[in-house]
């Protein structure tokens, strides 16, 4: 089972996607919980998660782009990313019950104990979430390598994520009746281990059915360059450089939304049931899902990745004002509807604006680096899980829920009113002005594709 070069298919597209469940399973039921768990279940101060996660984000300095590194100079023959997506998929289904088995489950309360392991965790799972994670969307520009197969394969793919993030909202509410009471400690378990499952029966989808890497790549881990040339490299491409901004802010308003929905839906809405605070995003995905068919394929189609990103982002914004003004569960729903139109339009043109950046960097050095690429992306983005905090932590203690207590004042309900609209809305603005300046679009998007193509015949012609 080495190396070959796969035709277009939409069952191996769809196994592909399978990927998407795990990988989005993964990070947004950590986004989602791990917030909420550590500071309402396990009871560690506001500041101190902070502190965890700025932690967390030097980590990744680290260990995104040399993972990024190490898979673009790694020669098997299973090829480059598969290896380590093998190696990744059961420590990572396994981390997701250990995230939510803090010393406190065996009766050890003490904050200084359960602040450490809070930390020795999130790091872990950050390491083989990002070896699994980082080389399967590394494969994507690879293995669908024409401007048709990228749209059709993320279509199909797009909606698996979809799927992979309602497993992510849905579940806890099915499993864990109140997420900020500690008599629920027990169900905060038996979601781990399902959601670990499901994990690894998505990852073993992709490993066995999905489409293998191309032939005419097997050698590019040959003239790799150096992990400091790499990174150079990277961030001396003016497309990356002016994409990165956006991609930060973006993943802020991700991280934002999924981090603070639980305490806006039960503190600001008045919702008690974990699971109906949490269909307010999954109502949002089920929308993203209508209007990625229904609106932002045609629209990319017609007029490019970059203007569409443009438009969507406007409209997000526009979405996220009634945050602030909305009290109950039924207006919840349908302004969760509506952000799904914005949600909708990020979701599908983040990975086909990289993918177009990594052609042009191919056509520049000769050589596919999705992985570093992607190792380097990941830094940035994780950057944004630190903005996240700090708001919220600046909102938290300057509201007095440094601590978490039950019963907040009005302050509090504010301040999560502004957490979920206003900095969303300022970090989409930023977004705007810097891909607004993108430049590979129009003309010389289209030269690219056009280079690019003629690259690869040469390529295949020395097979």
């Amino acid at each position: 089972m080495g190396i070959k070069s796969d035709k277009f298919s939409k069952k191996k597209a769809a196994a592909f996607g399978c990927g998407q469940i795990s990988s989005q399973g993964a990070y947004q039921a950590f986004t989602l919980l791990v917030f909420t768990f550590y500071f309402t279940i396990v009871g560690i101060n506001v500041l101190y998660i902070i502190i965890g996660f700025i932690i967390w984000s030097v980590w990744n300095s680290v260990n995104d782009p040399i993972l990024g590194y190490l898979s673009d100079r790694t020669h098997t023959r299973f090829g480059r990313r598969r290896p380590y997506m093998i190696f990744a998929l059961i420590p990572l289904g396994i981390i997701m019950l250990l995230l939510f088995t803090p010393p406190l489950v065996l009766g050890i309360y003490d904050e200084t104990i359960n602040f450490i392991y809070f930390i020795i965790i999130i790091i872990v799972f950050e390491l083989f979430f990002t070896m699994f994670d980082l080389n399967l969307t590394s494969l994507f520009p690879e293995v669908f390598i024409t401007e048709k197969e990228r749209i059709e394969a993320n279509n199909i793919r797009q909606a698996l994520m979809i799927m992979g993030l309602l497993f992510a909202f849905v579940l806890p509410g099915l499993i864990i009746p109140d997420a900020t009471k500690s008599e629920y400690l027990p169900q905060y378990l038996i979601f781990g281990v399902v959601i670990g499952i499901v994990i690894i029966i998505g990852g073993l989808i992709v490993l066995i059915f999905g489409p293998k890497e191309k032939v005419e790549f097997q050698d590019e881990y040959k003239n790799a360059p150096s992990l400091k040339d790499s990174i150079k490299y990277c961030v001396k491409s003016k497309s990356f450089m002016w994409y990165i901004p956006a991609e930060i802010a973006n993943w802020f308003v991700y991280g934002m939304l999924a981090v603070i929905v639980i305490l806006y839906g039960k503190f600001v809405l008045g919702i008690q049931d974990t699971l109906i605070q949490a269909l307010l995003l999954g109502i949002a995905f089920i929308s993203a899902v209508i209007f990625i068919t229904v609106l932002w394929r045609p629209v990319v189609r017609k007029i490019g990745p970059r203007k569409s990103w443009l438009i969507s982002m406007s409209i997000w914004i526009i979405t996220l004002i009634p945050l602030l003004f909305i009290d109950n569960w039924i207006a919840g729903m349908i302004v969760f509807f509506f952000i799904g139109i914005g949600l909708a339009g990020s979701l599908y043109i983040v990975d086909l604006i990289i993918s177009d950046i990594v052609d042009e960097d191919e056509l520049n050095t000769g050589v596919r680096r999705e992985a570093s690429y992607y190792g380097v992306n990941a830094f940035f983005m994780r950057l944004s899980t630190v903005f996240v905090f700090l708001a919220i932590g600046l909102v938290f203690t300057t509201t007095g829920w440094g601590d978490y207590a039950p019963n907040p004042g009005t302050d509090v309900i504010f301040g999560l009113r502004i957490l979920m609209a206003v900095f969303p809305a300022i970090a989409l603005l930023i977004a705007i002005l810097f891909i607004y300046k993108y430049p590979l679009d129009g003309e010389r998007l289209r030269k690219v594709k056009e280079d690019l193509q003629k690259l690869h015949e040469e390529k295949k012609s020395k097979i």
